[in-house]
């Protein structure tokens, strides 16, 4: 037990149950870990006073013997989900201050399990980016590096520093969320595991939103049975959510046998893209090989409408996000600019919104503003949701001539610098080309690390689910995950 902060959470439970350890333990191993981690930008907000609370009430829970299987596990928090008393401020400038009342259904459904938080971890502002770089706070920075090469890698976006952070063994667990494949693309980028499930699946209410027909959030772990253990914990029903599901919540980790005799999974042709790196191509050839020497059947399939995936997406989601970023005013809470003696509300909003909200925020925002706009309803927002029906019914086509999963590559290619791709937004957009497609269909889809590129850094792939499958999802991720036999770490240089 030298090395506590790399147990995986299944380990960590086994441990505390037959009392190896406790949860006192394992969480000043970790804050220990995090306080020597500041160069990775992961933590934005330290919490040590309420982890080591939790862990003690934790072990009192054990010892009592009616503990459920996260209780004791210490995780990280995204900013993006409200945490009380705590500050909560999705990365953004404009929720400087904001400490919530209240606590985010799946925060609360964790820490009724027992889990201790850590802090809350770094991200893109308001989850727009996929890089991690639009940030308050700064840069997180992926702990892997290309060789003897120094330069800082992106941990990809937005749930950035959750991504960061489990990879660095800060924490067991983290909670991200994933609106066009936020939790995917950083799994993947650093060499971790993260599912996003079916949207409805987890309650998005306290989760500060953007865009709400597509956000759901999920777990990041280091491994599949360890995200079918945080999974379970995370869903349920919430009357608070309108789009939750009220449907009954398996025992994940119950289902991963790593048997898939029999199954189909699909390859489409279409996630064939030009000008894709020949490293990203053999992976996805030897991630077919793997499933099939599993005993899967492959079947190649057509998805015909994806190429319009990520025009639609960026007219939907920006579309949403100016709708629901009209709150942050300057009136209720959050950042108010100063002003001028003269100035009226109108100079309020301008003025506090001009300086809480980063670039790429406001970007998003005028795209948005523009496509709702009267003229143009009809040509870009109407059109784009047409698009995604189409896109939904691809793969509705498809589950009902019996495939079971499909598999695709989870990102166009490994992680790269930090600043390399900021100049064009348009090719920062392109890392989620893979990714878009299950939020806009609204299916559970997982990322698992399945091999290294020739610089040493992780590659990922993608196995998208039926609806509320993710149980099935799981254990053909866990068949994937055995033969691909991934367990590199990153060098320490942090």
């Amino acid at each position: 037990m030298t090395d506590l902060t790399k147990m995986k959470i299944a380990e960590a439970r086994d441990a505390l149950r037959a009392g190896d350890v406790t949860s006192v333990e394992l969480t000043e191993a970790c804050l220990s870990a995090i306080e020597s981690a500041d160069a990775l930008g992961a933590f934005a907000h330290k919490t040590p006073e309420i982890a080591r609370e939790r862990a003690a009430a934790a072990d009192a829970r054990i010892k009592a013997g009616d503990a459920p299987d996260l209780c004791g596990i210490p995780l990280g928090i995204k900013d993006l989900f409200c945490t009380k008393g705590v500050p909560s401020q999705a990365a953004s400038a404009i929720l400087e201050g904001f400490k919530p009342e209240y606590e985010s259904t799946v925060s609360q459904k964790l820490q009724d399990a027992g889990t201790v938080m850590l802090g809350k971890l770094n991200m893109d502002e308001f989850a727009m980016g996929s890089s991690n770089e639009t940030s308050t706070y700064g840069n997180a920075v992926n702990p892997w590096r290309r060789g003897n090469d120094d330069a800082a890698l992106t941990p990809g976006g937005s749930s950035g520093g959750s991504a960061s952070a489990v990879a660095a063994d800060l924490c067991l667990g983290a909670t991200g969320t994933d609106t066009g494949g936020s939790i995917r693309q950083p799994a993947a980028f650093v060499g971790i595991t993260g599912i996003k499930p079916t949207y409805g699946r987890c309650s998005r209410w306290g989760i500060v939103a953007f865009a709400s027909s597509l956000d759901q959030a999920g777990p990041m772990t280091k491994d599949v049975r360890d995200a079918a253990i945080m999974l379970e914990a995370m869903c349920g029903h919430d009357p608070k959510d309108s789009t939750s599901a009220d449907l009954p919540v398996p025992n994940f980790e119950a289902m991963l046998t790593g048997d898939v005799k029999g199954k189909t999974i699909g390859i489409p042709r279409e996630y064939r893209m030009d000008g894709m790196p020949d490293e990203i191509e053999a992976l996805w050839a030897e991630g077919r090989k793997m499933l099939e020497d599993a005993g899967a059947v492959m079947k190649d399939i057509s998805l015909p409408h994806t190429k319009y995936a990520l025009p639609a997406y960026y007219v939907i989601a920006p579309a949403e996000a100016s709708s629901n970023l009209a709150r942050y005013d300057g009136v209720r809470y959050g950042h108010r600019a100063k002003l001028a003696q003269g100035d009226g509300i109108t100079e309020m909003y301008e003025k506090t919104r001009a300086e809480g909200f980063g670039a790429e925020v406001q970007r998003r925002v005028m795209v948005g503003t523009y496509v709702l706009s009267a003229g143009f309803y009809d040509a870009y927002y109407n059109r784009a949701r047409k698009v995604r029906t189409l896109i939904k019914k691809d793969f509705e086509d498809v589950f009902a001539q019996g495939v079971d999963a499909i598999l695709t590559p989870a990102t166009p290619s490994a992680a790269f610098e930090l600043g390399k791709e900021m100049t064009d937004p348009v090719e920062m957009y392109l890392n989620d080309v893979f990714t878009v497609t299950v939020n806009l269909a609204g299916l559970p889809g997982i990322a698992i690390p399945a091999g290294l590129d020739k610089s040493g850094l992780p590659l990922g792939l993608q196995l998208i689910g039926r609806p509320w499958e993710e149980g099935d999802l799981l254990n053909t991720a866990c068949a994937l995950e055995q033969a691909a036999g991934f367990v590199a770490k990153p060098t320490k240089w942090w």
